[in-house]
């Protein structure tokens, strides 16, 4: 046999051996895969059963009247009642959301800049109010904030005004009572981000000749933008569905609408109306928060390019 065809046939062993390793790695790697599936099926199951189902459920409900299948659930959200309590309950969103973004923000970056030590003690303050339930802290909010609560004593005793001010049982004082609750949401996230970001990145700008504030804006800032997205998210989630705060604080002239669900399923007994209600929370919920990240990932692309 001639060196040419040992060297062809040493070539093509060679390339039916890697093509065999080829696929036996894939076939080890689907059977991984069928492994780890396995292993996550009972959470898959818990998930769905705790939390898809009732949604499902809820959705079907929706649509189930009196005399059956109907869309009178959905047809009564066009009632200016509705649109006025769905209105005001993203306005009351955006405005905690926002609002903890520029309380929490410089608080996480104050932690995130000191000792060990420091930082515990700045997040055990935060996480402090977490100690204390949430209707006794929103009721602590309207001693506080009543005509004759802590606030307005002191403006009155300063001499800085002569009359009360209404700082309960309307929009401001139920935003200032859920940017309280909400603000740990937001800082933890910030925090958790900020403290991944190297001093490196900051020190490399000084040398580059960047102020320390145009290093703040261009390097740190876009750094935390991943604890500003979920803290964001977080917050304003949550802040849609909050119940005893508005409940509470607006007195009954804020009106949430979870407000409106549970007065649908209480008083009226209806739950279709209750379900109706719900659902469309859900879709709207959803549809910004996939605006948002499409806005963010596009602002991302953008960077790059």
């Amino acid at each position: 046999m001639s060196t040419a065809a040992a060297n062809d046939l040493s070539i093509a062993s060679r390339g039916e051996r890697h093509s065999l390793n080829a696929d036996a790695l894939k076939r080890s790697e689907r059977g991984e895969q069928v492994r780890l599936l396995a292993l996550t099926l009972p959470a898959l199951l818990l998930v769905g059963i705790v939390a898809l189902a009732p949604i499902g459920w809820l959705s079907g409900l929706s649509f189930v009247g009196p005399n059956g299948l109907t869309l009178v659930n959905y047809q009564r959200l066009i009632h200016p009642s509705y649109e006025l309590t769905l209105i005001t309950t993203f306005q009351l969103a955006f405005l905690v959301t926002a609002l903890c973004l520029i309380l929490g923000y410089p608080l996480a970056y104050l932690a995130s800049q000191m000792s060990s030590r420091g930082a515990s003690l700045v997040l055990l303050c935060v996480l402090f109010p977490f100690w204390t339930s949430l209707l006794v802290r929103t009721y602590a909010w309207l001693v506080i904030l009543q005509r004759r609560g802590l606030v307005n004593t002191w403006l009155r005793d300063l001499g800085v005004i002569d009359e009360p001010l209404r700082l309960v049982h309307n929009f401001t004082g139920t935003a200032i009572g859920m940017t309280h609750i909400m603000l740990p949401f937001m800082v933890l996230p910030l925090y958790a981000a900020m403290k991944n970001i190297s001093p490196d990145y900051m020190r490399a700008a000084s040398n580059l000749g960047a102020s320390p504030i145009r290093a703040f804006w261009n390097v740190f800032v876009p750094l935390s933008r991943p604890g500003i997205f979920a803290g964001l998210i977080i917050v304003f989630v949550l802040s849609l569905g909050f119940y005893v705060t508005p409940a509470l604080l607006g007195g009954g002239r804020v009106m949430m609408w979870s407000m409106q669900i549970e007065r649908s399923i209480a008083v009226y007994s209806d739950w279709g109306a209750a379900s109706a209600l719900g659902v469309v929370l859900l879709v709207i919920t959803m549809g910004i928060l996939w605006l948002v990240s499409r806005l963010a990932s596009i602002g991302s692309f953008m960077e790059r390019a």
